[in-house]
């Protein structure tokens, strides 16, 4: 059945302004161009375009024209303001943007690992007003929070593990009861993935595993484009894989004696002191193995490594695992080195924000 005049209306709004967002401001006529709508329809949803406050003219497409058909549309980037918030155990680090996700202040705050839980929430949470504040935002429309750990798929919280901090679910809660904003939380790793996949090393590919290599371990799964959580949340989550070579067995809350006991920053900089390849952090370490030439490192699939310590291995270290692959496995392989390094968590907070701001502004 043909749309109804009010739903096509609305396609045609989010068309095109999906179009603005995308490639920047637009005449009429490139959004005629552009959408395959007809003169009278495009002069229309400009109009209630601009009514809404989405859009506005913000200059002309030329010096040598002038009038109504050489007017650049916008979007209104102020309409709405974006926080993204990436939670580590021992800091919490803010980034406050406007509705096109242009970055307009930025800070972070380190936290002591024997802080009581309490105090640490009301400074994390001042961090986060002070600096909307100081961004100019009046209010913050979306928030997206990063952190490590599973994310209850039906309501969206953290769940409570051992081996993270009491303080990282207190803060959800906070934000959640002092800001006017919509909060989201997401795994740091499927931010990751999805930064990587639209700004980093995998923006050509719509199925890889993105392995982040930090202190904890886990990965992110695009499959078909899409970023896959699993049915508990629970997709990627490999640091609780039982594996050969650790003191015990992971359990239902704690990742200690999985794949995360081998893999994890303790692991690589323990690994660093036994073959004499000491550094001042497990990025330290594998650079050093790295340079000298002692890295073996097995990690069959399709990935690109991210996290601390994959960024610190970079191509070399990138282009072993692919050499390793090759030698296992009768699939051809790529690996690929993130780009995006540990601000990769931040940029898909901040997509992420991004987009529930828009779904919900642009109808």
């Amino acid at each position: 059945m043909p749309a109804s005049p009010s739903t096509a209306r609305a396609i045609n709004d989010r068309l095109a302004l999906e179009l603005l967002q995308q490639q920047g401001p637009l005449t009429a006529g490139q959004l005629k161009t552009e959408t395959g709508l007809s003169r009278p329809t495009v002069a229309d949803l400009v109009e209630r375009l601009q009514a809404s406050g989405l859009i506005r003219v913000v200059g002309e497409s030329g010096a040598d024209r002038r009038g109504p058909n050489a007017r650049l549309y916008g979007i209104v980037a102020d309409r709405a303001h974006l926080a993204a918030l990436d939670v580590r155990t021992e800091s919490v680090a803010v980034v406050v943007a406007d509705l096109l996700g242009t970055r307009l202040a930025e800070a972070s705050l380190p936290i002591g690992g024997d802080s009581e839980p309490g105090p640490v929430v009301q400074r994390a949470a001042a961090l986060v007003e002070r600096t909307s504040r100081d961004a100019g935002a009046a209010a913050l429309h979306s928030v997206c929070v990063g952190a490590p750990g599973l994310i209850d798929p039906s309501t969206g919280e953290l769940r409570d593990t051992t081996g993270l901090p009491a303080w990282h679910r207190m803060l959800v809660a906070a934000l959640q009861q002092r800001l006017p904003a919509r909060v989201i939380v997401e795994n740091e790793t499927n931010l990751a993935a999805l930064a990587e996949q639209r700004l980093g090393a995998a923006g050509d590919r719509d199925s890889f595993a993105f392995l982040w290599l930090g202190q904890g371990v886990g990965a992110g799964i695009f499959l078909d484009g899409r970023l896959r959580r699993g049915a508990s949340g629970g997709a990627g989550e490999i640091g609780f894989l039982p594996v050969p070579g650790t003191a015990g067995i992971p359990s239902a809350v704690d990742c200690d004696g999985g794949f995360h006991s081998l893999a994890g920053t303790a692991a690589i900089r323990e690994l660093g002191q036994r073959y004499g390849l000491v550094g001042e952090s497990a990025a330290g370490v594998v650079a050093a193995a790295v340079a000298a030439d002692h890295a073996a490192v097995l990690d069959p699939g399709c990935v690109v490594l991210g996290g601390e310590t994959g960024h610190a291995g970079g191509e070399a270290l990138a282009s072993r695992v692919e050499a390793r692959v090759a030698a296992l496995s009768p699939l051809p392989t790529q690996v690929r080195a993130g780009v995006l390094g540990d601000a990769a968590v931040l940029s898909g907070a901040l997509l992420t924000a991004g987009e529930a701001a828009r779904r919900e502004l642009f109808g």
